[in-house]
């Protein structure tokens, strides 16, 4: 169980890609879509949705996990990158025998859940994608360099230290650092995905950004768009796909504000999928 707001009904490891990649399981939704939670980078399933999780699990069946060296889940002698975390996370659904979840990832998580819609569509029923860029050029700047040089002495006695500490299947600061590196190097060489690529997300997509967020806000306005949104939607409808941007939230602090996060999240998982919506 996590160290927070609600018990897990369940927790394992699953065998995936040499790590032993460790996982929970929160509410019933009797045979529904479950909805998968994919933290960002630092963090962990507790930190990131520990607030969130009594509402999202609510009448819900949720599936949560650690990365590759966050959390409960092991490093191994790999990269940290966008597709290699998006085919551990195809490892772990295939390993719980799930095949269609709705995806709810932040940053990193962000990266992972646009990945998983675009590579492999039949997996994800519907998509939120949380203050992440989907090319390099959609950030603000700053935060690679602020990450690059950052060390374990820098978060000492934070949350994220102390988090990784007490859980981590090697809870020492030679290894927290050896994340810390791996993060500074993070997706090195990807180049995001092309706006055809964006477009083409059979998913309706929710996409949400601090408005002080490392992530620019006309590039949000321009995933929106490509995804079919920015209308008079009195007279063309509400589109399927949407943006939320928080207000007086920066990218640390991107899920701080649980009650408007649950407004938002909760509101669009809960929505009937528009007439259509999978033939756009």
């Amino acid at each position: 169980m996590t160290d927070g707001t609600t018990a897990a009904t369940e927790t394992g490891y699953a065998s995936v890609n040499g790590l032993q990649m460790y996982y929970e399981l929160h509410g019933d939704g009797d045979g529904d879509t479950p909805l998968l939670l994919l933290h960002g980078g630092l963090f962990d399933i507790e930190q990131q949705f520990g607030a969130l999780m009594p509402s999202l699990s609510a009448g819900r069946r949720v599936i949560a996990t650690d990365f590759q060296g966050h959390g409960r889940t092991n490093d191994i002698d790999r990269p940290l990158g966008t597709p290699d975390l998006a085919s551990d996370v195809v490892g772990l659904l295939e390993h719980l025998g799930v095949d269609s979840v709705d995806v709810f990832g932040f940053s990193v998580g962000g990266a992972v859940a646009l990945d998983l819609a675009i590579r492999h569509p039949e997996l994800v029923r519907k998509l939120i994608v949380s203050s992440v860029s989907f090319r390099p050029e959609g950030d603000r700047g700053g935060n690679a360099e602020a990450v690059a040089e950052m060390t374990v002495a820098m978060i000492a006695g934070t949350p994220m230290e102390e988090r990784y500490l007490a859980v981590s299947p090697h809870p020492d600061r030679e290894h927290l650092q050896g994340l810390l590196d791996k993060l500074a190097r993070y997706g090195a060489g990807e180049t995001g995905w092309s706006d055809d690529e964006i477009r083409g997300i059979a998913a309706p997509t929710l996409f949400t950004v601090g408005d002080c967020d490392m992530v620019k806000l006309d590039h949000a306005v321009k995933f929106l768009q490509l995804r079919g949104g920015d209308v008079n939607g009195d007279f063309e409808g509400v589109p399927a796909s949407q943006l939320a941007v928080f207000p007086g939230t920066t990218h640390f602090f991107g899920l701080a504000r649980t009650d408007l996060v649950r407004d938002v999240v909760i509101t669009f998982l809960d929505a009937p999928a528009p007439t259509g919506w999978a033939d756009r």
